[in-house]
């Protein structure tokens, strides 16, 4: 991967899903960790607004964030990875009640008011669907790219199809696909079992001429990270799933 020369003007690339629970979040954290650990400075925008998990996943506690002297926020820091997130605004297990109007005042400021530094890149994790906040990310900010994660089964490619035709809509590049919980191998016989089917994914990629970034097999040390706060990459990085 090329090292860009950080600035004040990161690739701003959006991590994206048609559905809710395929993942997303899980990738954009340890792709996060991943290019830190190539020697990029990156920022990671949690911008889904409801649901966000951003921080457990990489281990930062809820706290309120510190202001700068300039009165920027100061983002939380972990494995090398710069975040924002509205589980540092809200109590812990408070429900974030919000109006269209405030989430795109809270966007704006996530990326806007927060006093990032030097970036090479800043990871928006969006939330599922193709509603507001896909649309106030798209129009408001440059973004370089998107990046479409599904899993493999035909209720997921379908909705993950509508997420990619917006992103081209709106003008955004889209990076490529990644296939989630791709396959599920038996630890004691090692025989693939594909729990959501195969291949679909880089059907839907090819069908609709954009790159397939890879596959991502089940495995259950992804939960076991995501709970304890440990990036995949770095407690397993051999693993299928890290690779």
């Amino acid at each position: 991967m090329a090292q860009p020369e950080a600035s004040n003007s990161p690739r701003m690339i959006a991590i994206s899903s048609g559905k809710g629970g395929v993942g997303k979040s899980t990738v954009t954290a340890n792709i996060a960790v991943a290019m830190a650990e190539a020697g990029l400075s990156v920022g990671v925008v949690d911008a889904d607004i409801y649901g966000p998990s951003i921080p457990r996943m990489l281990g930062i506690a809820a706290t309120k964030p510190a202001m700068s002297l300039d009165q920027k926020i100061i983002p939380a820091e972990a494995h090398g990875v710069k975040v924002i997130s509205m589980a540092m605004l809200t109590d812990d297990d408070a429900p974030a009640i919000l109006r269209g109007p405030m989430v795109t005042k809270y966007l704006q400021m996530f990326v806007r008011q927060v006093d990032w530094g030097a970036l090479d890149v800043l990871l928006m994790d969006l939330p599922p669907g193709t509603g507001d906040i896909q649309l106030t990310l798209a129009q408001a900010f440059p973004l370089s790219g998107a990046v479409v994660v599904s899993t493999p089964q035909d209720v997921s490619l379908k909705i993950a199809r509508r997420g990619l035709r917006m992103m081209e809509q709106v003008n955004v590049p889209v990076l490529g696909v990644i296939e989630n919980m791709s396959g599920f191998t038996c630890p004691s016989c090692g025989t693939v079992t594909h729990i959501f089917h195969q291949g679909g994914g880089e059907a839907m990629a090819q069908e609709l001429g954009v790159a397939f970034l890879g596959k991502v097999p089940l495995e259950p040390m992804v939960v076991d990270c995501g709970d304890e706060g440990r990036p995949l990459v770095q407690a397993a990085p051999d693993s299928p799933a890290a690779e």
